[in-house]
């Protein structure tokens, strides 16, 4: 097969549509250029799927990954490969360090944080109505609210800061730093300063917990690194998981609860399903997560031999692999003719939103419990909320990797006011 070019991926996100079905009509697999970097792109969720859950295919780009030195000098996404916990890991040392991290996402840890989530959702909701931030202006002006700030952004936070211990003081900074991992348009300089901050703050925490244990996670960590000396984490996994489990758990959530209120808001026929009772806010986030992920690309894994594709070509020993999640998400293949559609009484909800395989996200039911949970109370507390501009007018994340938008204007409407559904849609 010809060979062509590799496909130029757009730093700032905006051309995501074209590119996802430039990615599909390629076939099984193509070649992409990330900033600078040549990767194959999988967005055939067959494929993918294959590939994710394959001995041959590592996100250890220190064992495979022969650019590995001179990428993570230069590069601006450095920190996704460069990172040592188990996002990075492979084979024994991701089992290892999934064991260590994995209680604290028990079934048992999230039922007990439920009815915090939903306090922590009511407080928020409740500073909405009185339609000012903390300085005395409303977040948007006449009289609309930013969405995305006063509530996408403050419940992951809250909830990640309750779970790590993190002080209310340094959780400003960790958003700051969190949203910087996220940017692609950012310089290399840039990034790298971003990182360093991250990691000062990420030791800063393990520093002030081992001198001041919690009842929290980072407390946990810290005693199991301490205590089981032959398997558990060095100190430079353990500032890595954390920095892994805040991030992971912060930007990614605040973009679901962003596009599932828009989701709402410029479908209204799939809002009246809800009100109804045809569909659930568990349907809601499904949907989103499957149309709209967090995460549209996730960087990089690595073949650890050579991997024949379906149509001849072969992936080789030591290529990098890029997993297309938003594309495959939303390939006919899997989800019909319709797959660009948002339909919450979509009777297949299967993504890949939250990965796939071994390294499958250990916080998906907290992401999943927080989102419905805020939709819920956000919905009932406000059945006439609306946007304040037109759809296409929502300005998106600058980024590669991430859905979501810069703000999220909306007005609230009266409380119990349930208006006109068909309102919802505008301002």
């Amino acid at each position: 097969m010809q060979q062509h070019s590799p496909l130029v991926l757009d730093p700032h996100g905006t051309g995501w549509q074209a590119e996802y079905r430039t990615l599909r009509a390629a076939g099984s697999a193509t070649r992409v250029d990330v900033l600078g970097v040549t990767a194959w792109a999988v967005a055939d969720p067959a494929l993918l799927k294959h590939l994710l859950t394959s001995p041959d295919v590592s996100k250890d780009g220190r064992a495979h990954w022969p650019r590995y030195e001179q990428t993570a000098a230069t590069w601006p996404l450095a920190l996704w490969i460069a990172v040592k916990n188990m996002f990075t890991a492979y084979g024994g040392d991701h089992r290892r360090l999934r064991r260590m991290v994995a209680p604290a996402f028990s079934h048992r840890r999230i039922a007990e944080l439920a009815p915090i989530v939903a306090r922590m959702v009511t407080a928020l909701i409740d500073d909405l109505a009185a339609g000012s931030d903390a300085d005395g202006t409303d977040s948007c002006g006449d009289g609309r609210i930013d969405l995305r700030e006063r509530l996408a952004y403050p419940l992951p936070i809250t909830v990640l800061s309750h779970l790590l211990g993190v002080p209310d003081a340094e959780t400003l900074h960790f958003r700051k730093v969190v949203d910087g991992i996220f940017d692609t348009t950012l310089t290399q300089e840039q990034a790298a300063a971003n990182n360093e901050r991250l990691f000062a703050l990420a030791a800063g925490l393990v520093t002030a917990k081992r001198g001041a244990p919690g009842d929290d996670m980072t407390s946990l960590l810290i005693s199991t690194r301490d205590e089981e000396t032959d398997s558990a984490f060095t100190d430079l996994e353990l500032r890595d998981t954390l920095i892994l489990m805040i991030s992971a758990g912060y930007e990614t959530t605040v973009n679901v609860i962003d596009e599932a209120i828009v989701s709402m808001l410029t479908h209204p026929g799939e809002l009246d399903r809800v009100r109804s009772g045809e569909a659930g806010w568990a349907d809601v986030v499904e949907e989103t997560l499957r149309l709209t992920p967090a995460l549209r690309i996730l960087p990089l894994r690595f073949a650890v031999r050579d991997i024949p594709l379906p149509d001849g070509r072969t992936i080789g020993q030591g290529e990098a692999i890029l997993p297309a999640y938003g594309a495959a998400n939303r390939h006919p293949d899997w989800h019909g003719a319709d797959a660009d559609a948002f339909d919450v009484t979509r009777p297949h909800k299967d993504h890949m939103a939250f990965g796939h395989g071994v390294h499958f996200c250990l916080g998906a039911p907290l992401a999943r419990m927080e989102v419905a949970e805020l939709l819920r109370q956000l919905f009932t507390r406000y059945p006439g909320l609306r946007l304040a501009v037109p759809p296409d007018r929502l300005r998106p994340l600058g980024s590669m990797i991430s859905n979501g938008h810069r703000e999220l204007p909306v007005y609230l409407g009266d409380p119990g006011d349930p208006g006109d559904p068909r309102d919802l849609v505008g301002g």
